[in-house]
């Protein structure tokens, strides 16, 4: 099977990125496939939960969950330079990619990991550093680092699973720069108390999987294409990016569906392709 071909990637990629990195007055992002993201504002780059291995591919070559990848690598991690801070919302590799996050640690001299507080240990041991490198966040905490500020939710993938301390293992982060608000969900379905928490931070982008819950797959599920939609309206969001689907063959979502249903509701989103480019100045 041939993969689907990013809309731009490695040199060209960075190359493009680099031509917005004195833009003062908008944010930019881009899709680095599955549920990983750049960020960018002001010439300071954040990288969100990236995956650009065939980690998964290899490990779960020949078993009865085979994960057989859809779409082409966007970038080679070892490409990415001056990087301020890289995230992991939860332990699962296409969130906490051994063979991604160390080329981008030994490329980044200076550079900041955000986690979740619970997973201090399990990161350490996976991406070969000390304990105390990390910067652990809990639900209702928050750190500043340069100028992003990021604030710690609990996230619900299948449950809301807390360490023995009470801080959760599965997390998504809102980030506040500049007066802008960026959600990014991490994996999780619907939870009590969801809009709640987040409405006050008057989200402009909601990054949401749309892969679904379906227990046949054997693994934890996602919110789906019309929760996704549903969770953006009620909190109010500008905009609503779907993510978490074309990756793998077992374990995707069809986009066009999650528009649809955008379409029907009057909610704005923005369907990126792998390695496609958002920016703010699209909000305006």
């Amino acid at each position: 099977m041939s993969l689907k071909p990013a809309l731009i990637k490695d040199e060209a990629l960075l190359a493009e990125i680099e031509t917005f990195s004195h833009d003062e007055d908008n944010f930019h992002l881009w899709w680095l496939g599955q549920s990983g993201y750049l960020l960018l504002w002001k010439g300071q780059k954040i990288l969100i939960d990236p995956y650009l291995s065939d980690s998964l591919t290899k490990k779960y070559a020949g078993t009865n969950k085979e994960h057989i990848r859809i779409s082409e690598r966007v970038v080679n991690p070892a490409l990415l330079k001056d990087i301020l801070i890289v995230t992991s919302s939860h332990n699962h590799t296409d969130h906490l990619d051994g063979e991604t996050l160390i080329a981008v640690l030994q490329n980044n001299p200076g550079i900041q990991f955000i986690i979740p507080e619970a997973n201090r240990q399990f990161v350490a041991d996976r991406i070969k550093m000390a304990a105390d490198f990390f910067t652990g966040l809990t639900d209702g905490q928050q750190v500043t680092i340069g100028a992003f500020t990021f604030h710690g939710l609990a996230a619900k993938h299948n449950e809301i699973e807390r360490d023995e301390n009470g801080h959760p293992k599965f997390m998504g982060y809102v980030i506040q720069f500049g007066g802008w608000s960026v959600y990014h969900s991490g994996d999780t379905l619907w939870f009590d108390d969801m809009v709640a928490l987040l409405k006050p931070f008057n989200i402009d982008v909601a990054l949401l999987p749309i892969n679904g819950n379906d227990p046949a797959r054997g693994i934890a599920g996602n919110l789906d294409g019309k929760e996704a939609v549903d969770l953006a309206k009620a909190i109010g969001a500008r905009v609503v990016m779907p993510c978490h689907y074309d990756m793998f063959t077992f374990n995707t979502a069809d986009p066009a569906w999650f528009a649809q249903e955008a379409g029907n509701a009057q909610q704005p989103y923005i369907v990126l392709e792998q390695g496609g480019h958002f920016s703010s100045e699209q909000l305006k």
